[in-house]
């Protein structure tokens, strides 16, 4: 038989508990600031390791690299292969080099490798006896490329094992190993390799090749010891 009276509404289940305004704020700030560290960690992860922005200010290597250009630096292929020949590198100025109390890194160009001799001949380089050819050093005014002088006294070097010798593109306007000698592998900060800012002249820092060491006769020259002579001897190279 049917009921004269309608069937009774359901009971509409409790509503879940809304988080407070107070609470939804905190999560969002938290979520910010664990962002914020998170970005600041990777941040110095890669400008410890693996890459560095550097920003030209000296003029040693104009016309390559102009005063105010910006670079990166690679500083994690060093961690397992060596600078090369026509690299252009970053630095911590040598002891005695800073400008009140200013440790600007320097920026030059790695002339000479580990066990290299390097030589200044009437104005040119030579690399264990052979002149290279450098197109990248500074022309002057007349359309002449700048000569590479002495500047402290000393014009023939030999490179130890654990340094290199650099030298600015712009011979006449560079402190360098001229001056200073080589410097330490170990206070070499990395690899000068992209430029990026100006935004128009954004492209990559190419290593020159020198064909005119790669012909001689093979074989690197390595320094004696310095009780034995100021003369050099010869290692087969690998292949």
């Amino acid at each position: 038989m049917t009921s004269p009276f309608p069937p009774p509404e359901p009971t509409p289940a409790p509503a879940a508990p809304q988080p407070s305004s107070g609470r939804r704020a905190l999560g969002c700030v938290f979520e910010i600031v664990e962002t914020l560290v998170l970005t600041v960690v990777i941040f110095f992860v890669i400008q410890t390791f693996v890459a560095q922005p550097y920003q030209v200010r000296q003029q040693s290597m104009q016309e390559t690299l102009e005063p105010g250009e910006y670079v990166l630096v690679d500083k994690l292929t060093p961690r397992w292969d060596s600078y090369d020949r026509g690299d252009i590198v970053v630095f911590e100025p040598p002891a005695g080099w800073s400008l009140d109390g200013d440790r600007t890194p320097f920026i030059k160009r790695v002339i000479g490798e580990p066990g290299d001799t390097v030589e200044l001949v009437d104005g040119r380089v030579s690399i264990n006896g052979t002149m290279i050819k450098e197109p990248y050093i500074y022309v002057n005014a007349d359309g002449q490329q700048q000569t590479t002088e002495p500047t402290g006294g000393q014009s023939r070097w030999i490179i130890p094992s654990d340094e290199v010798f650099v030298m600015g593109d712009h011979r006449g306007a560079s402190a360098d190993s001229r001056t200073f000698g080589p410097v330490p592998i170990s206070s070499v900060i990395g690899r000068a390799w992209l430029r990026y800012w100006p935004i128009d002249t954004f492209g990559m820092l190419e290593t020159p090749a020198y064909p005119e060491l790669t012909s001689a006769l093979p074989g690197r020259p390595i320094a004696l010891d310095p009780g034995s002579g100021p003369g050099y001897r010869r290692l087969p190279r690998a292949a």
